[in-house]
């Protein structure tokens, strides 16, 4: 096979510099790791060395040098990436060391001292805190196609050259760490990036686990001591109660919405991983904290008396003895041993702990003990750190949400109706919507029911819909009480989806009462993903916490209830400007239904990486919410490549672990007041305006007769499926339909053909139109929206990004690919049209005169990479046209698919995210 080469594609390396300790930017460290790669290269494929150098990229080259090539390139995307990171985290050290933490936004310390500058009173501050939730919740969806073996060797590419940093380093030292570097790339270069085989759920979950073992628990107590600190210097005068507010969630295992291979049989066994994950951490704490409590009995205040206080909780004489006998006078070993005794080595010997409580309070026995022998100082360094990753992590590690959606739960339902009430099978059941399977709920959920009952005649999709209901209620005694999170209902449209999971949760046992008509102990969320769903859903939520067995329920897990509402399928369905405002007025009039109701509503935001998937800098992203939506609580999905750009290395993982927090904090305190967030009827009209014109240009494109087959033709699609990122295939229920399509391949394929229409068209119709109607005022209007208001603000912003990344060039090339002339010219005319109205709209609106000035260093970062991704495009078009050659013989053709998935991991490596 003969290709032409990508060409072009890395920039000649400059002389390297004999010093990295000399290196003050960003450019110095890619220069390094370049040269680096570069002799790599040299070493174990030199017939590609002129490729990646520029080479014409008319030259032919064999099928294994271009697959050589594209993995080069995508070694090289994500050694700029680790460069800008580490650049990104030497630039807030050195904020912090000139002006403070005070000073660095999206920090605690800023957070609260502003809160105390404005006057709000510690015991708001405690108020907040009190009731105070944040929780990142990694999810299953498969947007990474980074394996753990490679997220581990660039995690220490990352801490090698944290270590150059320091100008500590002898020259032969220096290059010793140079070295080593270079050992990790040619690790990372035979080790290969893509997956043979599609992950299973458990190798999913060993991913998530991944971050928690290297940079979460740690990154977790340090935003802790942030808090604890911030607090502190803020408000001295007043000592607070820190509740661990920090909660990690996961989908992994749980969310079955369309994945037939999360059994209920995988779901146990994902938890039982969890479980093990958080015990490990533990054990391993606990030898820590016996290498380092060597404090003697006698040379500390009333040793005999916290002797005799510690001995009583380990209570068994004989152990007592035997303990003292091993540590003689180390009161506080003999204690931990006792711990470790009943922890166990998750071996031989089994955990004794009944729940995370049994561990916590000992853990706050051993504080007080320390504390009482003026030990509060080496307590609060080594013991209290410790009881709080338990308090977060317990013994689950994650939260374990279970997802299923609306079709499901009603299939299986409509099973019991006809079992309970022996209507034959070709008679239909009550409408979901109608009263007369309203009453039938309501009479269930008030029927006495002592024991769960069994359904002998359920199909198999019904017996697993129960089963992991039956699993969460055994678990929650075997594993702990928090195992599991939330049940997360997709598709709900209406009060009885909701009452139906009710009714289930009932059958499997999960209510608090004996009578199991009082309080369901299962936390229900609804999720609302399209259009009219966010549209419908302060109806529906009125409705449904005005159910006396909801407002109980809600009450006995903590009086709030929480809703969450999807950013991409809202995308998909309506574009993302009208997305935008439409999740926006949601919350508003959720926040105001739940203050009627006495039942706050907390929402859960189910965010991907992608602009079009509600991707965002998470500051402001949670800084735009609407005014009183957060009050201290926020779940929020991390998906995919997301995770590991976000928590792979521990700097970045605290810092934007504090973020979240400290955006969430300020968010609440500030938000009423902030003139940004303050209800005003002008703007909200025009983006009423705004939103229903970008919309009906987004429709005008999606509904056009012939854009599914555009979009499967001049995208990779259909090859997606073949790249093994994840356990869940790419449609709910196998239809073949732009409707059944997920989001994720939606957003996937648009990205990679460089159209990136998810995240940007419509708008421009919608500005222009907007102008055109009302003239010069209109266009006032819109600059003053942009100046004053957060949420426009932040579309226009993330618009303009996307569009950067749009190449009107790239994307006629993969228009090329379409086979019927007419459809081709006709959608790609409304593409090219749109883009330039959206250019222009953008331009005029925030005053710049070039993509994305105003955001330098993106900007920067989006130019070292914009030649080889072009390249890599234009190499992918010529693969995908011979992959899809009837003319050329299956094996030959499945020649071409290896560099076919390089090539897309090329481009994910490159923009960050997939899908």
């Amino acid at each position: 096979m003969r290709d032409s080469a990508p060409g072009h594609t890395l920039p000649v390396p400059p002389q390297r510099s004999s010093a990295l300790a000399r290196a003050a930017h960003t450019n110095e460290v890619i220069e390094l790791l370049l040269g680096l790669l570069l002799e790599v290269v040299a070493e174990k494929a030199p017939e590609i060395e002129s490729l990646l150098l520029g080479a014409d990229s008319a030259i032919q080259v064999d099928a294994g040098t271009l697959i050589r090539t594209l993995q080069a390139q995508a070694i090289w995307f994500q050694l700029i990436g680790l460069a800008e990171e580490n650049n990104a985290m030497r630039r807030r050290r050195q904020t912090e060391v000139e002006r403070g933490a005070a000073a660095l936004p999206g920090t605690l310390a800023r957070t609260f001292a502003q809160a105390a500058q404005s006057g709000i009173s510690a015991n708001e501050i405690q108020t907040m805190l009190d009731t105070a939730q944040v929780c990142p919740v990694v999810t299953a969806h498969p947007t990474e196609a980074k394996r753990i073996t490679v997220l581990e060797i660039l995690r220490r590419i990352y801490l090698l050259l944290m270590q150059l940093e320091s100008p500590r380093w002898t020259p032969r030292e220096r290059d010793e760490l140079i070295a080593k570097v270079k050992i990790e790339i040619e690790l990372l270069w035979l080790t290969g990036e893509a997956r043979l085989k599609k992950p299973t759920v458990e190798e999913e979950a060993q991913w998530g686990l991944h971050f928690v073992r290297e940079t979460l628990h740690e990154g977790l107590l340090q935003v802790m001591e942030s808090v604890s600190q911030a607090l502190a210097d803020a408000y001295p005068e007043h000592v607070f109660r820190i509740a661990p507010f920090f909660v990690f969630g996961s989908w992994i295992g749980g969310d079955r919405d369309g994945n037939p291979t999360v059994t209920a049989a995988v779901t146990d066994q994902i938890v039982s991983l969890n479980r093990d994950t958080s015990l490990a951490l533990y054990r391993d704490r606990l030898l820590v904290l016996l290498t380092r409590l060597s404090v003697t009995r006698n040379l500390i205040e009333a040793g005999d008396q916290q002797a005799a206080k510690l001995h009583a909780c380990i209570g068994d004489s004989k152990l007592v003895e035997e303990f003292e006998q091993r540590n003689p006078g180390e009161i506080f070993r003999q204690y931990i041993t006792w711990m470790q005794s009943k922890l166990g080595d998750g071996v031989q010997t089994q955990n004794q702990y009944a729940d995370a409580e049994e561990l916590i309070t000992d853990l706050r026995h051993l504080e007080s003990a320390l504390e009482a022998s003026n030990c509060g100082s080496i307590s609060r360094a080594l013991v209290t750190p410790f009881r709080r990753e338990v308090e977060a992590y317990r013994f689950r590690t994650f939260a374990l949400d279970v997802r299923q959606n609306t079709t499901v739960t009603t299939a299986t339902l409509v099973e019991i109706w006809r079992a309970k009430t022996g209507v034959a099978a070709d008679v239909d059941s009550p409408a979901q919507t109608s009263s007369a399977w309203r009453e039938w709920l309501h009479a269930e959920l008030t029927t006495t029911q002592s024991e769960p009952p069994f359904f002998d005649q359920l199909s198999e999709v019904g017996r697993e819909t129960l089963g992991v209901l039956t699993l969460i209620r055994e678990r929650r005694t075997t594993v702990d009480r928090q195992a599991f999170g939330s049940f997360v209902l997709s598709m709900t449209r209406n009060v009885n989806d909701v009452l139906g999971v009710y009714l289930l949760a009932k059958y499997a046992g999960l209510f608090a009462d004996t009578n199991s008509t009082e309080i369901c102990t299962l936390p229900t969320v609804p999720l609302f993903e399209t259009i009219d769903d966010l549209r419908n859903a302060p109806a529906i939520m009125r409705e449904l916490l005005s159910v006396p067995i909801v407002r109980r329920s809600v009450r006995e897990h903590g009086g709030v209830q929480e809703v969450m509402v999807g950013y991409s399928d809202s995308n998909k369905d309506g574009g993302y400007l009208c997305s935008n405002w439409e999740l926006s007025k949601a919350q508003s009039a959720l926040t105001r239904v739940g203050a009627k109701a006495g039942i706050p509503v907390s929402f859960f935001h189910g965010r991907g990486g992608s602009v079009s998937r509600g991707g965002a800098p998470a500051g402001r992203a949670v800084a735009a919410q609407p005014a009183g939506s957060v009050h201290g609580r926020m779940r929020v999905t991390e998906q995919g490549e997301t995770v590991s750009a976000k928590y792979a290395n521990l700097g970045t993982a605290r810092y934007n672990l504090e973020l979240l927090a400290a955006s969430v904090f300020e968010h609440t305190l500030k938000s009423h007041c902030e003139p940004e967030l303050r209800p005003n009827h002008e703007f909200d009209e025009a983006m009423e305006a705004l939103s229903g014109i970008s919309n009906a240009a987004y429709r005008n494109l999606v509904e056009h007769p012939g854009l599914f087959d555009y979009f499967k033709s001049a995208s990779p699609a259909d090859e997606l499926a073949l790249l093994n990122m994840g356990s869940r295939p790419a449609r709910r229920f196998g239809a073949r339909t732009l409707e059944d399509l997920r989001a994720i391949p939606w957003v996937f394929a648009w990205t990679q053909n460089r159209h990136m229409l998810p995240g940007w068209y419509g708008v421009g119709t919608g500005l222009a139109e907007f102008v055109r109607v009302r003239g010069q005022r209109g266009q006032q209007l819109l600059i003053d929206m942009f100046e004053q208001s957060r949420l426009f603000r932040l579309i226009i912003d993330e618009v303009e990004k996307t569009l950067l990344r749009t190449s009107l060039d790239v994307a006629s090339e993969y228009a090329a690919l379409v086979p019927d002339e007419a459809t081709r010219d006709s959608i790609f005319a409304l593409v090219e049209a749109e883009y330039h109205r959206s250019v222009a709209m953008v331009l005029q609106i925030s005053a710049s005169q070039r993509l994305c000035d105003r955001f330098w260093r993106f900007r920067l970062q989006f130019d070292r990479r914009q030649a080889a991704i072009d390249g890599i495009a234009r190499q992918q078009i010529q693969m995908i046209r011979r992959f899809r050659d009837p003319s050329i013989d299956e094996c030959r053709r499945q020649s071409y698919l290896p560099a076919l998935l390089a090539s897309m991991n090329c481009v994910s490596a490159a923009l960050g995210w997939t899908g």
